[in-house]
């Protein structure tokens, strides 16, 4: 069983879309995969609840609580190794983790480690994409679903969307209109690279 640890830090939007697939899917049937945990660095988060109430297994691990990124990457990564099954690696979705992993933590998951972006990467890596986007006077915006590296938002891209920016969007708008296609096209890629891997 190929097991799926799901990092969030607040709603969790894009987590209980890639659950809701997972079950609509039958992943654990199809593709021999779970979601075995989600874990988040804010005991407030939103998604927890949810995760929780469908029986997988929630972490809270207060970023606040350490010293340094390495020492939270090193917690963060020995619970994650905690639902590693022999032979068969963990997969390290981010949703929402709001947290720049360091370049050591990255290369622990290296290949299995997955980020969405709210822009067509390359255009907009970082924060505040879609008010980008519209200042830059973009006729079209989108997001990004891709492998994590130690270069912010630059790993292998594995799928796109592109939303049209419409008269007078504003950035929420815009960023509305973006979440509703996050929501599709994350658990899409996600079966497509257990598919073939």
């Amino acid at each position: 069983m190929r097991n799926i640890v799901i990092l969030i830090s607040g709603t969790g939007s894009n987590m209980a879309a890639i659950v809701k697939a997972a079950q609509r899917d039958a992943w654990r049937e199809k593709l021999d995969a779970r979601i075995a945990a989600v874990i988040s660095n804010r005991a407030d988060a939103k998604g927890l609840a949810f995760a929780a109430g469908l029986g997988i297994a929630t972490v809270v691990l207060d970023h606040k609580l350490f010293d340094s990124r390495e020492a939270f990457d090193t917690a963060l990564a020995a619970q994650i190794d905690h639902y590693e099954e022999p032979g068969s690696p963990v997969l390290v979705v981010l949703a929402g983790f709001m947290r720049i992993l360091t370049p050591g933590f990255v290369s622990r998951y290296a290949g299995r480690l997955l980020n969405i972006h709210p822009s067509l990467l390359p255009a907009f890596p970082g924060l505040h994409t879609h008010q980008r986007a519209l200042d830059e006077g973009c006729k079209v915006a989108g997001l990004t679903v891709h492998q994590v590296t130690a270069e912010l938002d630059h790993g292998a891209i594995l799928a796109q969307a592109v939303v049209p920016v419409l008269p007078g969007d504003t950035a929420d708008a815009l960023a509305a209109r973006v979440l509703t296609q996050e929501h599709l096209i994350y658990p899409r890629a996600i079966s497509d690279l257990l598919q073939h891997s």
